[in-house]
Parts: structure tokens; C-alpha cells; sequence
């Protein structure tokens, strides 16, 4: 198969678009090989290679720099997996969370706002067992949170931000908030960072990320996208 370098960043969100939609009906595999990007065999530790590839395809170029997949656009790209029925596997990473008190206590000056301010969703059809090459591109979407989504997200960042101020982040676990969760993320069980426990002292603790319960982008979906079977 011959080679297909990365495109040129698009020039706006039509041409985003289009290509995303030429990438939908594509499975996994054949993209990667026409980029000579190896498949991992154990999807387990394949985190962020899905997104890695459809970066590469879509001409994404902020990298792992603190800005929008699409810089010039303001657009972020998620990838999602499906099943069969479109909807989503699993909850969606969206950044970190600083545990140390410089979280912006206002929701629209927060990272998770900037991130979600303007999303390119693409479904990736994922079956039980199935290998991670043969995992197939569905139909993107270009979503912003209308005022109710983000009513939502602007209550749970705000309550989940208080109880970190307040040294309370061990409490919280995956069930606090109704779309926008905080869960431990880390690469490796030795990752520590440092946070203020309800005593004011600093203790070192797991790294956090905010992260969408996919009740919430199941509806985000269902309301907006028809993902073929």
C-alpha cells in the first residue's frame, strides 16, 4: 500500500469535516497501514493510539501541547468507541486536573471549557473481542454544548473543584457529578502528584483527570448522530 503522509491542517471546519467523513466505513487497520503506524496487539495498552492515528489522518497538529487538536479552528478531537448499536463503551477522558489550587474556580476560564467548547466526535465501532485493526471509523460529529449540557458540566466542574479546594479529593470518586467525573489517571502505579489535604498540608497523591461519563455522551450522540450498525 503506498505511503499517505499526514494532510496539511484544514482550513476550516467544513474541510474537517469532510475529511472525517472520508475516514467513516474505514477499519482501523487499513488506515494505519497506509500511514505505516503499527497496530499494538493488546488494545489494553494501546491508550491514545486510536486518537494518535486519527490526528495523523485529519491533519491535527497541536501534539501534546495545552491547546486544541485543531489550534486555528479551536476544534478538539475525541475519539469514542460504539458497539453495534452506536453507543459509547466507555467514559471519555478530557485533561488533567490540577490538585495543587490553581484550578480556575469559574467554569468558563477552566480548561475542561476550553476542551469542550468545540468537539469533533468520532465513533469507533468496537466489538467484544474483536482486534484493534479491525475496529471500523463511524460518522464524526461536530458538537457544542448547548446551554443545557453545559448548565451541567458548569455545575458538576464547579462541585468537584470546591471539594478539591477544600483538601476533600479523596472523597470523590467516580460517582460525584452527572456528566463531568474526576478518576485517577496515571500511566503507572508510581505516578504521584502533590495536593492540599483538609489540613492545608501538602501530601502526595494519584494524578486526576476530568473525564465524561458516557451516560452523558451517549445522549450527546442519540440526540445528534445516526452511528450505523
Amino acid at each position: 500500500m503506498d505511503f499517505v503522509p499526514p494532510p496539511p491542517p484544514p482550513a476550516d471546519e467544513a474541510e474537517l469535516l469532510a475529511r472525517a467523513r472520508a475516514l467513516a466505513g474505514h477499519r482501523l487497520g487499513g488506515l494505519a497501514a497506509a500511514r505505516r503506524m503499527v497496530v499494538p496487539d493488546d488494545p489494553r495498552r494501546a491508550k491514545g493510539w486510536i486518537g494518535l492515528l486519527l490526528e495523523q489522518a485529519l491533519g491535527a497538529t497541536a501534539s501534546s501541547r495545552a491547546l486544541p487538536d485543531f489550534p486555528d479552528l479551536g476544534v478538539e478531537l475525541k475519539s469514542i468507541p460504539v458497539d453495534a448499536r452506536g453507543q459509547p463503551r466507555e467514559s471519555t477522558y478530557v485533561c488533567t486536573a490540577p490538585l495543587d489550587g490553581s484550578m480556575p474556580a469559574r467554569w468558563e476560564e477552566s480548561w475542561p471549557c476550553k476542551k469542550l467548547r468545540r468537539v469533533l466526535w468520532v465513533p469507533v465501532l468496537t466489538l467484544p473481542g474483536a482486534p484493534l485493526g479491525q475496529r471500523v471509523v463511524g460518522s464524526p460529529l461536530l458538537w457544542t454544548p448547548d446551554a443545557d449540557e453545559e448548565a451541567v458540566l458548569r455545575a458538576d466542574y464547579q462541585g468537584l473543584t470546591e471539594r478539591i479546594d477544600l483538601g476533600e479529593v479523596w472523597d470523590l470518586d467516580a460517582r460525584h457529578g452527572v456528566a463531568l467525573q474526576l478518576r485517577p489517571k496515571g500511566a503507572h502505579g508510581e505516578d504521584w502528584v502533590w495536593a492540599l489535604d483538609s489540613e492545608g498540608e501538602w501530601v502526595q497523591t494519584s494524578p486526576r483527570g476530568f473525564y465524561l461519563r458516557a451516560s452523558f455522551t451517549r445522549r450527546v450522540l442519540e440526540r445528534r448522530l445516526w452511528m450505523p450498525g
